[in-house]
């Protein structure tokens, strides 16, 4: 008889899982049982990643194209979830985009998107899916952070700020959630092969020339396994752990030169 895979019976709530990190840990999910809820903007790129994870893995997927940016949107999200019978037992909080440039040059309506969609978003879809994963006492919330998260970035300011939230308020709940059966991990990969360098017209900056960008596949396999691991926090890759360790010794003046440096 085989064996009863872990996911089996519940649903994993995945943000941004159109392509990427998100896409690579919707296939780790699918393949531990869990049924998926796939949330992104791109419906056409979202309704093809649900048929195939679904084909693939015997679970079910589904799609549900939605900006999670405007404000309700979490509202939204848990009153389609429970029209269509479903909960979410796992919440994967991985949409999020950044921004390069001077702050006092930025487009003003696309930088409220940024705080709207790395911070509020993150923290609506956190405080209305946790009360039942707590009722349960199981399941939990993985929080895609970022190395930035440890440090202030010059010309990605926001994007860096916004990280340190994500960061400070998931180590914050792993202690909250300490003995309920819920777990909350917080993952910090340096750069990655995806969109998003593009997306922050990132791609003439001198940190991406200097270090290679790890694949999305494996840094989804790295967080997925510190994930059920209980990991309060995750930094995916030993240059980024090397790196994040040097910023906690080396003087802020001096830290914030070398971030301007790298992303000029």
């Amino acid at each position: 008889m085989a064996s009863k895979k872990r996911g089996a019976g519940q649903t994993a709530v995945i943000t941004g899982a159109s392509g990427g990190i998100g896409l690579e840990l919707a296939a780790l999910f699918a393949a531990d049982g869990y049924d998926l809820v796939l949330v992104a903007r791109s419906a056409d790129a979202l309704t093809k990643a649900a048929a195939d994870l679904s084909k693939a893995h015997g679970v079910k997927a589904i799609a549900l194209p939605m900006d999670l940016a405007k404000p309700g949107a979490a509202a939204k999200l848990k009153s389609d979830l429970e029209a269509k019978g479903m909960a979410c037992d796992v919440l994967v909080n991985n949409a999020g985009f950044g921004m390069l440039g001077p702050f006092a040059e930025a487009d003003e309506a696309r930088l409220m998107q940024l705080v709207d969609l790395n911070i509020r978003a993150l923290t609506e879809l956190t405080r209305t899916f946790l009360p039942a994963m707590v009722k349960a006492r199981r399941g939990g919330v993985m929080n895609i952070a970022s190395s930035a998260a440890f440090m202030p970035g010059p010309f990605m300011a926001a994007y860096y700020a916004s990280k340190a939230y994500v960061l400070s308020l998931t180590e914050a709940l792993w202690e909250e959630m300490r003995g309920t059966g819920v777990r909350i991990t917080a993952i910090c990969p340096g750069p990655v092969a995806t969109g998003f360098q593009d997306a922050a017209k990132m791609q003439d900056a001198k940190l991406l020339k200097m270090a290679r960008p790890m694949s999305a596949k494996r840094c989804a396999q790295i967080s997925y396994r510190a994930f059920r691991e209980g990991k309060r926090v995750e930094i995916p890759g030993l240059m980024t752990k090397m790196m994040v360790g040097a910023t906690r010794v080396t003087p802020t003046g001096m830290g914030l030169k070398l971030v301007r440096s790298l992303q000029s």
